[in-house]
């Protein structure tokens, strides 16, 4: 397995629609070796939860989620899932939230989501899956499946003026030496 280079904005392979997954894409070891080195990706990462295929210069309807890498984590997740050719069957409620993104690191934003969905997906070997989200992890599809029509946060935050912040840097302080 591999950690792999994640693209960042302004780069324009970020902002292209991903080709759907074939079945005979599903057994092909390299597919496989792909998917193991996107999780690992993901794992690396401190604080995310969530990469899409495209962020790593893979335009493939594919995304990795999990919620359960969160600083917090929340009480109801579903652990990590490999999403494949996603597609929301249904949605409800709408909320506001602030959004950060490794493609975009040097800015978070407000973004409106629904905030309950309902998406039909492939699983790593192309069996086919419809799981429920709410709440945060709901957020976090609706996220990573945006990267696969080739849409960034910094696209659906109503206008950047007010709702498009400088990412805060933590620095350790320095102790004294006495």
């Amino acid at each position: 397995m591999a950690i792999l280079d994640v693209l960042v904005y302004p780069d324009e392979r970020l902002l292209q629609p991903c080709r759907t997954l074939e079945p005979e894409d599903f057994s092909d070891p390299e597919f496989q070796n792909f998917v193991d080195d996107l999780i690992e990706t993901t794992e690396h990462a401190p604080g995310c939860v969530g990469l899409a295929s495209p962020q790593v210069n893979k335009a493939i309807r594919m995304v990795v989620v999990n919620c359960g890498l969160a600083r917090k984590p929340p009480e109801d997740h579903h652990g990590e899932l490999i999403m494949c050719n996603p597609e929301i069957l249904s949605w409800e409620g709408m909320d506001t939230a602030r959004e950060g993104c490794m493609s975009v690191p040097d800015y978070t934003g407000n973004v409106m989501r629904a905030t309950d969905v309902s998406v039909q997906f492939q699983d790593r070997h192309g069996d086919e899956q419809v799981i429920h989200f709410t709440s945060f992890e709901a957020r976090v599809v609706q996220h990573e499946m945006d990267h696969l029509e080739g849409k960034l946060f910094t696209d659906r935050v109503v206008s950047r003026k007010a709702d498009l912040f400088p990412r805060k840097v933590y620095q350790k302080k320095r102790k004294k030496k006495g």
